[in-house]
C-alpha cells in the first residue's frame, strides 16, 4: 500500500473513531467529523447536479442559440427572489411551477409503477396445486382488504367494521416490525462493516495484523 493510500486509511479510521466518539457524549471530534461529512455530501452534490443537470439542459442549449432555454433560466432567477423580502412573491412563480410539474410527473409514475402494478400483484389466485401457496395468497389478500378498511374513515369503526379494522391494525404492526428489524439489521450490518474495517482494514494498512 502505498503512502497515500495509507493517509487515506488512517483519515477514515480516524473519522469513524470520531462519529463513534457521540456514544460517550457529544464533543468537538463528532461535531467536526460531522461537519466534514455534511460539508463534502453537499459539496459533491452541487457539483453533481451542475455537470448534469445545469451544464448539460440549460448552459449547452443557450451556448447553442436555444431561445426557449431563457424561460428556465428566468425561473430560476427568479427563485432567488425570497432573498429580497420586498421581492419574495417572485419566488411564487417558479415555485409552482416546479411542483406543478414535479406532481403531475410523479402522479403518472405513481399510477403506473405502484398503483396498477400491486393491484395486479394482489390478484392472486387461490387454486395453485398447492396448499401453503393458497394459504400465504389468501393471507395476503385478507392482510391487504382489512387494512385499506382500516384507513376507509367514511364509516364508523363499529361493529362488523370494527373488527375488520382491527385486524388491518395487527397486518400493520407486523409490517411495521417487519420493516424495522430490517433496517436495524442493515444497520448492524454497516457496523459491522465499520468494526472490520477498524480492527482488520485498518491496522493491516501498517502490517499489523489484529483480526485473521
Amino acid at each position: 500500500m502505498n503512502t497515500l493510500d495509507m493517509v487515506g486509511t488512517t483519515l477514515a479510521g480516524i473519522l469513524t473513531i470520531a462519529i463513534f466518539s457521540f456514544l460517550y457524549r457529544d464533543n468537538k471530534f463528532y461535531k467536526f467529523a460531522e461537519h466534514l461529512f455534511v460539508g463534502l455530501a453537499a459539496g459533491y452534490y452541487v457539483a453533481l447536479q451542475f455537470r448534469t443537470v445545469f451544464v448539460p439542459n440549460l448552459w449547452n442549449p443557450l451556448v447553442h442559440g436555444d431561445g426557449w432555454s431563457f424561460v428556465p433560466l428566468l425561473l430560476a432567477i427568479l427563485l432567488f427572489a425570497r432573498l429580497v423580502p420586498k421581492g419574495a412573491w417572485l419566488s411564487r412563480w417558479p415555485m409552482g411551477a416546479m411542483i406543478g410539474a414535479y406532481a403531475g410527473l410523479q402522479l403518472i409514475g405513481f399510477l403506473q409503477g405502484d398503483l396498477i402494478e400491486q393491484v395486479r400483484a394482489n390478484l392472486l389466485s387461490l387454486n395453485t396445486g398447492s396448499h401453503w401457496q393458497d394459504f400465504n395468497n389468501l393471507l395476503l389478500i385478507v392482510g391487504v382488504l382489512t387494512t385499506l378498511v382500516y384507513f376507509f374513515f367514511s364509516l364508523e369503526h363499529k361493529g362488523a367494521v370494527g373488527v375488520v379494522s382491527k385486524i388491518g391494525i395487527y397486518f400493520l404492526m407486523i409490517s411495521f416490525g417487519a420493516s424495522y428489524g430490517f433496517t436495524v439489521m442493515a444497520r448492524i450490518s454497516l457496523l459491522i462493516g465499520r468494526m472490520e474495517f477498524l480492527f482488520r482494514e485498518w491496522p493491516a494498512a501498517f502490517g499489523i495484523h489484529i483480526l485473521s
